[in-house]
C-alpha cells in the first residue's frame, strides 16, 4: 500500500495521477523527417496529476498525491514533489519505469507528445486505501487514470469511497485523442460522481457536440453540477446547474512552453475553492497559475532553478 507522512486538515486535496519524466525540446524550425532539427532539450518532472498537484502545494493548498512510479527514477519523482510541498503517497513499481513523455515544443508554445506511460498505467485499485480521504475535502482525479482497466477500477473505488465520505469530487478529463478512444459517454457515465469537470475548450467540445464553449458549459454543468471550461489566453467560464455564473480574462503572459498550463490552471482554481473563494475569483486564480506556467519550460512551479538547466536525474 501506498505511504505517506499524515496531516491533520478538513480543507486537504487528493489528487490521484500520473508522475511522468518529461523531456522537453523546445525547436525553432520545423521537425524534419530523415534529419536533424536543432532544439534546446531540457529535462522536468511532469505529469498531469503531479503538476496540478504541485502547483495546489505551492498555491497554499494542503495537497496529497497517490501514483505510481517505476524502479529507475522513484526516488528522484518522490523528492521534486516534496520540494513543492506535495505530500506523496506512492507505490514503486519494480518492473516498469517511470512514464515518459517527448514533448516537442515549437515557436509559439504548442507542444507535439510521444507518450510512454509506463508505471503509471499500472496504478490500480491495489494503490488505494479509504484513509488516503482523512482530512481531505476535494478528490481530484486525473482523465489519464480512467483509460487503462487498472486506473479505471482505481478511479470507481476511490469516487465511490469519496461520495460515501461526503467529500467532493473533481474531474480533468485530460486529453482528447484518448478520451475519443474511450469514448465520451462511456466517460461521463464512470465519471457520474464528480461534481465539478474542468476540461479544455476541445474536451469541452468533444464531450458535448456543442460548438461553443458557452453552451458546452452549460451542458456539461446540467450532467456534473459545475463545470469550468479552461480557454487558454481567453480565460476560462464556469457553469452551475445549467447557467454561465463566471468568466475570467485571461493573464497576459509571454509563452515559452504550453505544457501543464491546464494543469496549473486546474491547481489554481481547486486552491481557492477549498479556500472559500467564489466562482469568479476561483477562476482568475487558475488564470494567474496557468499564466505563470506558459511563461516557463516544463509544467511545475519553480522552486530556484534556473528555467534552462537540465535537471539530474539518478537512475538506479
Amino acid at each position: 500500500m501506498p505511504t505517506s507522512e499524515t496531516a491533520v486538515t478538513d480543507r486537504g486535496l487528493l489528487v490521484i495521477g500520473d508522475v511522468v519524466t518529461d523531456v522537453v525540446a523546445l525547436h525553432g524550425s520545423p521537425v524534419m523527417s530523415g534529419t536533424d532539427t536543432a532544439a534546446d532539450i531540457v529535462l522536468r518532472p511532469g505529469g498531469s496529476g503531479a503538476n496540478t498537484a504541485a502547483w495546489a502545494a505551492h498555491l497554499g493548498a494542503d495537497t496529497r498525491l497517490l501514483t505510481r512510479l517505476g524502479y529507475d527514477s522513484s526516488d528522484w519523482h518522490t523528492a521534486e514533489l516534496v520540494k513543492t510541498g506535495v505530500r506523496p503517497h506512492v507505490t514503486v513499481d519494480p518492473e516498469h519505469p517511470t512514464a515518459v513523455v517527448i514533448a516537442m515544443v515549437d515557436r509559439s508554445g504548442e507542444r507535439s507528445m510521444l507518450t510512454n506511460r509506463g508505471a503509471g498505467a499500472l496504478i490500480s485499485a491495489d494503490d488505494w486505501d479509504p484513509a488516503l480521504l482523512d482530512g481531505v475535502a476535494r478528490l481530484h482525479l486525473s482523465g489519464y487514470l480512467l483509460f487503462a482497466t487498472p486506473g479505471l477500477s482505481l478511479a470507481t473505488a476511490a469516487m465511490a469511497d469519496a461520495a460515501a465520505a461526503g467529500v467532493a469530487i473533481s474531474v480533468d478529463p485530460a486529453s482528447t485523442g484518448p478520451l475519443r478512444d474511450f469514448g465520451v459517454e462511456r466517460f461521463m457515465r464512470e465519471t457520474a460522481p464528480a461534481g465539478l469537470i474542468i476540461p479544455n475548450l476541445d474536451e469541452a467540445l468533444l464531450l458535448t457536440g456543442a460548438t461553443t464553449a458557452e453552451r458546452a458549459a452549460v451542458l456539461l454543468s446540467e450532467r456534473y453540477g459545475t463545470a469550468i471550461v479552461k480557454l487558454g489566453a481567453d480565460g476560462a467560464l464556469a457553469a452551475v446547474d445549467g447557467t454561465v455564473v463566471a468568466t475570467a480574462a485571461g493573464v497576459p503572459a509571454e509563452v515559452v512552453d504550453s505544457t501543464g498550463a491546464g494543469d496549473a490552471f486546474a491547481a489554481g482554481f481547486l486552491t481557492a475553492s477549498l479556500q472559500g473563494v467564489d466562482e469568479r475569483g476561483a477562476l482568475e486564480a487558475g488564470c494567474r497559475a496557468g499564466a505563470a506556467c506558459v511563461a516557463q519550460v516544463g509544467g511545475r512551479p519553480r522552486y530556484g532553478l534556473d528555467l534552462n538547466r537540465l535537471y539530474p536525474i539518478h537512475t538506479d
